[in-house]
């Protein structure tokens, strides 16, 4: 098995690509071994690695977060063995009774004479920005919209990314402003 590993803009993450399909849907963001126990075999194996303090899947990826103190030239071998020898296993990557999460940060919120806007900006996010930024092991989720100002869930690579108030001021809050004229600004919850 071969895994390819891709540097993010996120010095503190890498993204690892092991050729095959990581979870069939959503994304799955785990913090803790604690919050993986259960919920993923896999994360519950990175995240024992001493050092690793996030795990994130996406639909073909695994993007892992070290702490500051680690080396990823230390940390990397044992994130790809314990990768390679999970999908070897055959185990699931998510436990049965564990579903994927797209949203885990808490409801929707906006009022509801704002649907349409809403809806609009959940478009552009899910055929813009999404995509783009999963290319760098991420992934950005609305959360909400009141008085102009839209909030999105900032995780994997994109959660404490140095460049990800540039992605969100010059990148995503200037398209959203482009296609949206009711956005006036975009903050990270």
């Amino acid at each position: 098995m071969f895994i390819q590993t891709e540097t993010t803009p996120n010095p503190s993450t890498l993204k690892f690509l092991p050729g095959r399909v990581v979870l069939e849907e959503g994304t799955a963001e785990f913090r803790s071994p604690v919050e993986a126990e259960a919920a993923s075999p896999l994360a519950g194996r990175l995240l024992a690695v001493d050092g690793v303090t996030g795990v994130f899947f996406g639909f073909d990826f695994v993007t892992v977060t070290k702490d500051e103190a680690s080396e990823w030239q230390h940390l990397k071998p044992a994130v790809l063995a314990g990768i390679m020898e999970h999908f070897m296993s055959g185990a699931p990557v998510m436990a049965a009774s564990a579903p994927a999460s797209e949203a885990a940060d808490g409801e929707e919120f906006f009022d509801a004479d704002d649907e349409e806007v809403v809806e609009t900006i959940k478009e552009l996010l899910e055929t813009r920005v999404r995509p783009a930024v999963a290319q760098d092991g991420g992934d950005i989720t609305f959360r909400g919209y009141r008085g102009g100002t839209v909030y999105l869930n900032m995780r994997g690579s994109c959660a404490g990314c140095p460049s990800s108030t540039a992605t969100l001021k010059h990148g995503i809050q200037n398209l959203l402003r482009h296609f949206v004229p009711q956005v006036e600004t975009v903050e990270a919850v």
